[in-house]
């Protein structure tokens, strides 16, 4: 749901079932890590994104075997009931893939094309014109991604020397940002001389460091009406990946500018893909622009909580939410404005507790050991027992409160 008004007024862009720009509310992208060719794998992955809240998939398309797997994901999504638009990343030989298999060029929701990773030279623009044809042929919708990391080097040197002959004064960090942008907005004329229309084109400019996306995207919607895809190109781990998107993804919205967003995560080793996912809905979530899940407010701990039941509560309250999210979000409509508060002292539990749609307050140290929950702001019940019947009982109160506020749709 969206409760703000975008300020940046784009062109609307349908992609698959789901509108970009155009007004409509910020919509969350993700991206697999499975080998595209593992149709079985890949699925299942798209599946688990979209369930996270991810309403944009995209997979890698880059060898035939990629390609020949594209009508499989997308059917086995399909089978299991996923919606989500299945999108094609495409560098340097899109435009053999997409040709060459039709079949996928059909299955997919929409193509992704770096400018920078086409070809050089003449082949460039031949090239991104043949996967244009393709888009137009098949009425797929098409992003322009440009990457700090893949730009038309040609362009740059050019912009360089520019800024050397004519004394300008800009830095390479500014030349290079400009190039960006010229790239892509090039590249969106290139396309709508191949035939695209408008309403079939988004963009995106991606760098790595917050500072330098805010300035070029703060540039780029004063230069075009198309929808943009924000997102760092490489965000890096865990609290750093997650703070530098904040960082700029916030701003950015908060000017009104971004129509899409991705957040760039870095997981470990095994870790869970869906982290992106619910970290880019927690960036809407915060600023309000979106409401995708319950949000649970958790105090942070201090010398007044050496136990750690509410933080263990938290966590599995959290957990829960997240497992039930794929059917409530679908049969319990308006359970995603829910609020819930798990703190552990009296100091703020009290307070925070009755401000939330469900809360509990758990004893601090040296704290008579009794558990007040309160229900939309009225002391609903006082809760008393180990974590395990803390738990259950907690979590019994969140399902009932669900059953009444937000009854179930068939």
């Amino acid at each position: 749901m969206s409760i703000s008004v975008r300020l940046h007024k784009t062109t609307g862009v349908k992609v698959g079932p789901v509108l970009i720009g155009g007004g409509a509310p910020v919509v969350v992208q993700s991206m697999t890590m499975t080998d595209t060719a593992d149709p079985k794998a890949t699925a299942q992955q798209c599946i688990e994104l979209a369930g996270a809240g991810s309403e944009l998939v995209r997979i890698t398309v880059n060898t035939p075997e990629a390609a020949a797997a594209v009508p499989e994901i997308k059917q086995r999504m399909l089978d299991a009931g996923c919606a989500a638009p299945l999108i094609g990343d495409f560098h340097y030989n899109g435009h053999l893939l997409l040709t060459r298999y039709p079949d996928a060029a059909r299955a997919l929701d929409k193509y992704r094309i770096n400018p920078g990773n086409v070809g050089t030279g003449k082949r460039r623009d031949e090239q991104f014109s043949m996967i244009c044809d393709v888009a137009v042929q098949n009425q797929k919708p098409v992003r322009i991604g440009v990457n700090g990391g893949s730009l038309n080097q040609e362009l740059v040197m050019a912009k360089m020397q520019e800024n050397t002959d004519q004394h300008l004064g800009l830095t390479s960090e500014e030349v290079i940002n400009e190039c960006m942008v010229l790239s892509a907005l090039q590249s969106t004329d290139l396309a709508v001389e191949c035939g695209l229309r408008k309403d079939q084109i988004i963009i995106s400019c991606k760098v790595s460091r917050p500072r330098d996306l805010i300035a070029v995207y703060r540039d780029l919607s004063k230069r075009t009406s198309q929808p943009l895809h924000l997102g760092l190109t490489e965000a890096g781990m865990g609290t750093k990946g997650i703070a530098w998107s904040a960082a700029a993804l916030g701003i950015l919205l908060n000017e009104g500018i971004g129509d899409t967003i991705r957040v760039s995560l870095t997981p470990k080793p095994g870790g869970d893909r869906r982290e992106e996912v619910y970290a880019a809905c927690e960036i809407l979530q915060a600023l309000g622009l979106r409401s995708f899940s319950p949000s649970i407010t958790a105090c942070p701990g201090c010398g007044r909580t050496t136990s750690s039941t509410f933080q263990e509560l938290a966590e599995r309250v959290q957990g829960y939410v997240r497992e039930m999210m794929p059917t409530w979000k679908t049969t319990r409509p308006g359970v995603e404005t829910m609020t819930v508060a798990v703190m552990g002292c009296v100091v703020n539990g009290p307070g925070e507790s009755k401000a939330a749609n469900i809360g509990i307050s758990l004893p601090g140290t040296g704290e008579s050991p009794n558990c007040p929950v309160f229900i939309d702001g009225v002391h609903a019940t006082t809760m008393r027992g180990n974590y395990d019947e803390l738990a259950a009982a907690f979590q019994k109160l969140v399902d009932d409160y669900v059953d009444r506020k937000y009854p179930a749709v068939k």
